[in-house]
């Protein structure tokens, strides 16, 4: 029997913990073994990398790069070409347009060869079928969806809060009238240096329809179960701060409904969280304490005192995104269903310890 192979490139804020979570929990998802590419050699990097060639993973790069590796003491197992040719499964978490770039160069022949699945990150549009678990995961196809796109962490809050409360849990689509959702995004991940801003900064309307790539991806989302919600709309703003993204909706449904209700349609999802909390450090902190390198898994987190209904049919209120945390959990189901989608829900339950009904 071949090996089960997964290989990551990138070693960013999704790469890193992402490589983590695969070999902590390699055993429990029948992995045989995980791979990861890092492309350049960097002193600041080498703990990072070290630790995680101690967990199990095994390490490409270009074959240019090998000898700058081996100068700071780090064994290179595979060259980059190398590695997506024997993975099972590839997880790309480059930055921005990288992801489609590494398609056309890579996987596309890796596709034809014989791989499994090639899963790309939030801003990569158009890389394949948006996906986020617990949302459309019926709409997969096995043997078709080869390439998937994990949509942005903020995209997973926003589809969460449709399902939850748009459409009553899946249950009416019909029953959504229109969304209108503001991202209040972190300006960086507290790992990063760059692209911190000093005070915030409003993002522009690029989409026509939608806004920003928010609601758009959240309607491409959902058009993959056959439903057409056009009314939805977003707009980001950048703070100066590097804890959680916070997202203020306004729902408005046909059917009347109560905070009360709410409440209920929120606790009956084991993807989402409630919570006193209402600070982005508090939040932040309790994924640093109590999830896996520092993420929580739940979809939202909904501080449920600033929940409110307007007219019986007006849901307004806030939640805190969880910090990249719903989109490895994406990540992970997605890889896991590529290689066998028979068993992979069964798989995936491991990372239950990572959900929390309240925070």
């Amino acid at each position: 029997m071949a090996k089960k192979i997964i290989h990551i490139v990138g070693t960013g804020t999704i790469g890193e913990p992402l490589i983590g979570l695969l070999t902590n929990y390699r055993k429990e998802l029948d992995i045989d073994e995980v791979t990861f590419n890092k492309r350049t050699p960097l002193k600041t990097d080498r703990s990072k990398v070290v630790d995680l060639l101690r967990r199990g993973a095994k390490m490409s790069t270009e074959r240019d790069q090998i000898s700058g590796f081996e100068k700071l003491g780090i064994k290179v197992d595979y060259d980059t070409e190398e590695a997506i040719k024997r993975a099972t499964v590839v997880i790309d978490c480059t930055p921005s347009g990288a992801g489609l770039a590494n398609k056309e160069k890579y996987y596309t022949a890796a596709a034809k060869a014989g791989g499994k699945g090639y899963i790309a990150q939030g801003s990569e549009f158009g890389f394949g079928k948006m996906y986020a678990r617990g949302i459309n995961d019926e709409t997969l196809i096995p043997g078709d969806d080869k390439f998937i796109q994990v949509v942005s962490c903020n995209t997973h809050n926003l589809s969460a809060l449709i399902k939850m409360f748009g459409t009553q849990n899946n249950n009416d689509p019909q029953n959504l009238v229109s969304a209108d959702f503001v991202c209040m995004r972190r300006a960086n991940d507290i790992s990063q240096d760059d692209d911190f801003v000093a005070s915030p900064e409003v993002g522009k309307h690029k989409d026509e329809q939608f806004g920003t790539h928010h609601a758009r991806d959240a309607y491409y989302l959902y058009k993959t179960k056959g439903w057409e919600m056009k009314n939805l709309y977003s707009s980001a703003i950048k703070l100066n701060t590097q804890f959680t993204h916070i997202v203020r909706f306004h729902i408005k449904t046909k059917k009347e409904t109560s905070v009360e209700n709410l409440i209920k349609i929120i606790k009956d999802d084991d993807r989402q969280a409630l919570t006193y909390k209402k600070s982005a450090n508090q939040v932040f902190s309790f994924g640093r304490d109590h999830g896996f390198f520092g993420r929580i898994l739940n979809q939202t987190i909904i501080p449920h005192e600033t929940l409110s209904v307007h007219n019986g049919t007006d849901i307004y209120g806030f939640c805190f995104t969880s910090q990249d945390g719903n989109s490895l959990l994406s990540s992970v189901s997605a890889a896991e269903w590529a290689i066998d989608p028979e068993t992979y829900e069964k798989k995936i339950q491991c990372l239950k310890p990572y959900f929390f009904p309240e925070v």
